[in-house]
């Protein structure tokens, strides 16, 4: 792949994007012209208190300008190609607190828009647009009360989110290279995690690792909350408290991933907290690896997703034969669905801007327990990106069902079983983006097991 620092030399391509959403708007309505029409989150204040919350950008305004300022507007005429950011006027007041905003001559030079106005410009331009283009495209919900579009003669609130959310899931190669560098800052964090593991007494610790590495490289926040479950509490899919002693326990599961302008990584390791595997938690891991390794393998444009999430299935139930944890014939296994009792979550998600990211349309009203979970269903195209995330848990609240039911009961030996709930849950996951022969994977943190090994004991 290219390198990403010289791909992210460029402006972040919005006008790419708003022609691929004009696009899919021509597919279901063709000919389709008019002015699209976003804004920016709104920066708020907390309750009781003249401190700001946490800004988070919305994405469709961000997907369309590149732009991470709050109180923005957006208009694109379809028919000129032409892109105007709206921005705050110069406040005075607040210029002793915060410093002097963004120009519009640094902004016309930071974005990639044809025109830069303030936004007491924003209702003169509407009106002045809607003289020639009679329809305006905008998200219901996301349109401050101030703003009119009285001049329109068709005001559609119905295509534009879906025309976003569907051209996002095919990454242009600036989106590649965000989420590649996003994944070099994870990556590096993941492994000072590992370094310290060994001399850690609770899991704050690793967190705390983990976002000062990430802090460290300009990547301020994070795609999601880290995760750094230890123990038993590894089978906990969405652990959060993160607080716990590691004494007496044997893996760490740590699921982080940094956000790098609004760009997601999205990275799981399980690693030995005294830096060597006991037999039990490397058996599960090397069931795990293999279940990622084939399938990344099965990767490439025009593949079914629904296959590569059964094959990681047929793998882990290979696997939990061998250890003796499961019994019988392994095509009644897999029919019988046992398999998700240790394995319950879907193979991956498409990952961009947010961590579980548009266009991959899941189905969790899904009758069948092995797809309901599952959040990209059907082919993938080039240019997607997705995680690729295995995992098998020795969950209670899970498997003790599944020993109660008669169905998949006869399937699982609980004496073997019995040895397996230190191990907590183990998990492996990677951010891939399809090409059309296969695959290329951005994350670059160690997970061979002898690896790990090592850089934990040298440590």
């Amino acid at each position: 792949m290219a390198s990403y620092e010289e791909t992210l030399k460029a402006k972040y391509p919005g006008k790419l994007h708003a022609k691929k959403v004009v696009e899919y708007i021509r597919t279901k309505i063709p000919d389709a012209t008019g002015v699209i029409y976003v804004e920016s989150k709104k920066a708020k204040l907390h309750e009781d208190c003249d401190q700001e919350e946490h800004f988070r950008q919305r994405r469709s305004f961000y997907y369309l300008t590149g732009c991470l300022l709050p109180d923005c507007h957006y208009t694109y005429d379809i028919s000129t190609d032409k892109a105007t950011l709206y921005i705050p006027a110069v406040d005075a007041e607040s210029v002793i607190w915060s410093g002097l905003p963004l120009s519009p001559e640094e902004a016309l030079q930071a974005y990639d828009v044809d025109d830069v106005r303030y936004t007491s410009d924003v209702n003169g331009t509407l009106t002045h647009l809607a003289s020639s283009a009679k329809t305006v495209f905008a998200v219901p919900g996301q349109v401050s009360d101030d703003i009119t579009f009285l001049e329109f003669d068709d005001k559609n609130l119905s295509i534009l989110k879906e025309a976003i959310d569907n051209s996002r899931a095919i990454k242009s190669p600036y989106e590649v290279a965000l989420i590649q560098k996003a994944n070099a800052i994870s990556s590096a964090g993941h492994q000072a995690v590992m370094q310290r593991v060994k001399h850690a007494s609770h899991e704050g610790e690793l967190h705390s690792v983990f976002l000062a590495h990430c802090t460290a490289q300009n990547a301020k926040n994070m795609a999601y909350d880290v995760i750094a479950a230890s123990g038993r509490a590894a089978a906990t899919l969405h652990y959060v408290r993160n607080d716990q002693a590691l004494a007496g326990k044997l893996n760490v599961l740590l699921d982080a991933g940094c956000e790098l302008d609004c760009y997601a990584s999205d990275i799981t390791r399980t690693f030995p907290i005294s830096g060597k595997f006991t037999p039990e938690s490397r058996a599960v891991y090397d069931i795990v690896l293999r279940m990622q390794n084939e399938c990344i393998a099965m990767l490439k444009e025009g593949v079914r997703w629904d296959d590569v999430h059964e094959t990681a299935h047929r793998i882990a139930i290979d696997g939990l034969l061998e250890l003796g944890i499961l019994k019988g014939d392994k095509e009644e296994i897999f029919a019988s669905r046992t398999s998700v009792a240790f394995f319950p979550h879907g193979l991956g998600h498409y990952l961009g801007m947010d961590t579980h990211d548009t266009g991959g349309n899941p189905n969790y009203a899904d009758q069948d327990s092995m797809f309901r979970y599952l959040r990209k269903r059907g082919t993938l195209p080039a240019g997607a990106v997705i995680t690729v995330e295995p995992g098998i848990y020795f969950c209670k609240f899970i498997i003790e069902p599944a020993l109660k039911d008669s169905a998949t009961s006869k399937y699982i030996d609980e004496s073997v079983l019995e040895k397996y709930w230190d191990v907590g849950g183990v998990r492996i996951e990677d951010n891939v983006v399809i090409t059309p022969t296969g695959c290329d994977n951005l994350t670059t943190v160690i997970k061979d097991a002898d690896e790990i090994e090592k850089l934990i004991a040298s440590s």
